[in-house]
């Protein structure tokens, strides 16, 4: 089993509420700052997520114990755990907590190798996959390669010209999970109907099919590819449409529902 964890929690979650100390937080215990991504291709204003920031001072203080803690507990859960926006630990992008949008944000920068040394001294190197999709610097490439843990690879994400990396198939290494397309993509079926003539015109080259047979040769791309781990959500073993998309992401009231 194939766990998930957010790196940020609530802003009216428990551990924000117990231990305040471990984020960015005003007297009232309010965020004074909030996570979220810079405006990008696929969002004109970025996505402000609301969540609380993280204290690094006090954790680093800690030995990260917290996180620790949190990790061992999800391990207790799943064989395998998934780190969301694992970038995050090199650099995080801070938001003003009083804004609607991440227009105005700035980068932090983050724990980086320190946090990836106390993880890997407290639990070991292995079970974990490091979400490292976005905007990825020299520097968050160098902390994955460290780290070893296996990033991801969006097989959707080859063919979009919105994307300004580089996730063509034959371009993986074997220490990576492919995807057709994560949580926060439309379905593969949903792309190819609502990408543009061009990328899916590309895409069919590439794979050397035609465009009605494009979630399937993305599929099977995905399975011979040399990544070592390959995930195919249902909805696209199904061929399903748009309406099964699980989450659009910077977005609230209608997801995660099919």
């Amino acid at each position: 089993i194939v766990g998930d964890i957010p790196i940020y929690v609530s802003p009216d979650g428990a551990d924000v509420w117990a231990h305040p100390e471990l984020f960015q937080l005003d007297a009232h215990n309010a965020p004074t700052a909030i996570a979220g991504c810079p405006p990008d291709a696929f969002a004109e204003d970025g996505q402000a997520w609301g969540n609380p920031l993280y204290n690094w001072n006090f954790h680093r203080a800690t030995d990260y114990a917290w996180w620790v803690s949190r990790m061992w507990y999800s391990f207790k859960l799943y064989d395998v755990v998934r780190i969301d926006h694992f970038r995050g630990f090199e650099s995080y992008y801070s938001i003003p907590a009083e804004n609607t949008t991440a227009a105005g944000g700035h980068w932090e920068k983050g724990p980086d190798r320190d946090f990836i040394h106390a993880m890997q001294q407290a639990l070991g190197g292995g079970n974990i996959i490091a979400e490292d999709l976005g905007y990825l610097t020299p520097e968050v490439k160098a902390m994955l390669a460290e780290s070893g843990y296996p990033g991801m690879k969006i097989m959707q994400f080859a063919f979009d010209s919105r994307e300004s990396g580089n996730y063509l198939p034959h371009t993986y290494h074997r220490n990576s999970v492919v995807y057709t397309g994560t949580h926060d993509n439309v379905t593969t079926e949903g792309w190819r109907t609502n990408a543009s003539a061009e990328d899916v015109a590309y895409a069919c080259r590439y794979l050397r099919c035609a465009p009605e047979d494009l979630t399937e040769a993305m599929i099977c791309a995905c399975l011979s590819c040399v990544s070592d781990m390959a995930v195919i959500p249902l909805a696209d073993w199904l061929h399903l449409d748009a309406e099964a998309r699980i989450n659009t992401p910077s977005t609230q009231g209608s997801n995660w529902q099919w």
